[in-house]
């Protein structure tokens, strides 16, 4: 078994040690879920008070004692009406709920469960566990027994509310959120990287660095300041000169449609709850929240050849989706944003080599901001358009295609999208954090729902493919990621400002504007601090903006058409001349270290 699954057997076995021992202090405590999550584990709990700091630490050092006592975990199945007895003589009334769903329902239940590890192989059998006194519905699987669980691997950091089964007319539940790793240094070290991840937190460096804001009167949409204005274009001109000699051709495309288009793709049936709603005279109207479906008009808006084949459309117009106010967070999570989207139109015999084509791409951009990746292949989810056949020829293509390119991957069995299987590629950032950015997505359902053909060499019309891919995802969560990969101190080719000139004394200034304007013809971005501070407090707020040089010009400087360059380490490269400079600067953003 992988380590990660290892682990999160190891978490998972935590969940109910910790409901254990909730239910030893609290013994009303009524029981939800309790799922493995990313670095941890939480379980939902009803209670007749809320739970209290101290709480915590009392929670926690019961399952400490329970972990030193070598517990079994102990597996027994049981008929789905026994167990709704003995959950029902147990007064655990959301595990009955959860049953009975399971029983009149089937499998279709199971994404309303929160948790996979609630159900069995079958719905007229569950397996139960039971840990000591404490016995909790679950699939498994489990540590045997405690002592394979480091009693100061974990810790529980916090309770947040939590409404049953995510709807807002049900009981209002206490999260109870634990992390947890295989040994006391790993948590120790999760805990270093919480806190150099707060000090790398995209929203706060974003005002320090003057790069974005927000205004409740445009929620979940950026107000991009001069220098991310800058920062932003730069990363769309770099996308555009990666595509670009790949084939693509840049498009533009209508930003509200008639609902006709999205009953047409399926989203108005799909995914209208996401989207922004505009009645507009007689018709109803809604913003754009993928550019999909434009991509799809502008195809088949002529005949296409098989020689014209592969046909790459590439668009960055803003993007609208209705997201929650609750879930917004800086540039994470936002209602208006944009995509390096594209969406290739191939042959069924091109998929293969365009999936390898397009992992090329993703290779080289990854590579350019040091951010190692990885693969998850995502297939047939639970609601689908189209046949599982179809289904099961375009996976088994994606898979071969990954296997001929020599890539690894995971499989991510059910994540695929409703109208077809995807890659999704991770990235990890400077501090281990790993964040979903690329996806390639093989599509055979929207091509027949929008009748996208092309003319074949027999000279008879074949059903095209599409890929849809993106690299960046969106342009604004790749910034928040940059940002906090970089901690705001991004490579000379990224920076919104590369250099800031520093004159001594007021009689330096004229000099200071002629090199300015050398810089600048030169492809540099570059400003004068011209402030009445002194030469030292200017240097450290150009630092403190994370400038990557500094360029002090006094009487010997100016003397000598050069500059003192400093970097925002604080090393003195000493005076250069100002061609030098120049040289050094454009060999640093042509390697883009």
């Amino acid at each position: 078994m992988p380590k990660n699954e290892k682990l999160d057997t190891k978490r998972h076995s935590l969940a109910h040690i910790m409901a254990a021992s909730i239910q030893e202090l609290f013994p009303e405590a009524k029981f939800g879920v309790g799922p493995v999550i990313e670095d941890g584990f939480f379980y939902d709990v009803h209670l007749k008070r809320p739970l209290t700091p101290e709480d915590l630490q009392s929670i926690e050092q019961r399952m400490r004692e329970k972990l030193k006592q070598n517990l079994r975990f102990e597996r027994s199945e049981m008929p789905v009406d026994a167990a709704v007895d003995a959950f029902g003589n147990m007064s655990q009334h959301f595990k009955v709920e959860l049953l009975r769903d399971l029983k009149t329902r089937g499998t279709t239940a199971v994404a309303d469960l929160g948790d996979a590890n609630l159900v069995g192989s079958s719905v007229s059998e569950v397996s139960v566990y039971k840990t000591g006194n404490f016995t909790d519905l679950c699939r498994g699987p489990h540590v045997s027994d405690t002592s394979e669980i480091d009693p100061e691997s974990f810790r529980l950091t916090r309770v947040s509310g939590a409404y049953w089964r995510g709807n807002q007319e049900r009981e209002q539940m206490q999260r109870v959120y634990g992390v947890a790793f295989d040994t006391k240094s790993e948590l120790e070290e999760y805990f270093v990287r919480l806190e150099e991840a707060k000090k790398r937190d995209h929203r706060k460096l974003g005002r320090e660095l003057g790069l974005f804001m927000f205004h409740p009167w445009a929620p979940g949409a950026a107000f991009w300041l001069p220098k991310g204005t800058t920062f932003y274009n730069t990363l769309s001109n770099y996308m555009r000169q990666v595509l670009f000699p790949a084939g693509y051709v840049e498009v533009k495309t209508p930003l509200i449609y008639n609902k006709a288009l999205w009953e047409t793709s399926g989203h108005w049936s799909h995914y209208r709850q996401n989207m922004f709603l505009i009645a507009s005279d007689e018709e109803q109207m809604a913003v754009k929240a993928m550019n999909c479906p434009g991509h799809f008009l502008l195809f088949a808006s002529e005949v296409r050849s098989y020689r014209d084949l592969p046909i790459r459309f590439h668009e960055q117009t803003p993007l609208h989706r209705n997201e929650s106010s609750g879930v917004l967070s800086g540039l994470t999570r936002v209602r208006q944003f944009s995509q390096d989207d594209a969406h290739c139109f191939v042959m069924p015999d091109q998929i293969g080599q365009e999936v390898e084509h397009l992992l090329g791409l993703v290779r080289r951009t990854y590579d350019d901001f040091g951010l190692p990746f990885e693969l998850k292949l995502g297939t047939r989810p639970a609601e689908f358009l189209g046949e599982v056949e179809t289904w099961n020829q375009a996976e088994t293509q994606l898979k071969q295609a990954l296997d001929r390119a020599g890539v690894p991957y995971e499989l991510n069995e059910g994540d695929g999208a409703f109208y077809g299987p995807k890659i999704d590629i991770y990235v990890t950032d400077a501090i281990g954090r790993k964040w979903q950015c690329a996806t390639l997505q093989l599509d055979y359902m929207m091509p027949e729902r929008f009748d996208l053909k092309y003319v074949g060499a027999d000279n008879v019309e074949h059903r095209v493919v599409v890929i849809h891919r993106a690299i960046f995802g969106s342009f604004e969560r790749f910034i928040a990621i940059l940002i906090e990969h970089y901690a705001g101190a991004f490579p000379v080719w990224l920076a919104p400002m590369q250099a800031m000139l520093i004159p001594i004394a007021d009689r330096h200034a004229a000099y200071c504007s002629r090199v300015k304007d050398r810089l600048t013809a030169a492809g540099l971005r570059v400003e004068i601090d011209a402030s009445t501070e002194r030469m030292n407090a200017k240097i450290r707020n150009a630092q403190m903006q994370k400038i990557p040089y500094m360029l002090v010009v006094g009487d010997r400087e100016q003397a000598q058409d050069g500059v003192a360059v400093r970097l925002r380490s604080g090393e003195d490269l000493k005076t250069k001349s100002v061609d030098d400079f120049i040289a050094m600067a454009q060999e640093e953003i042509k390697s883009k270290k």
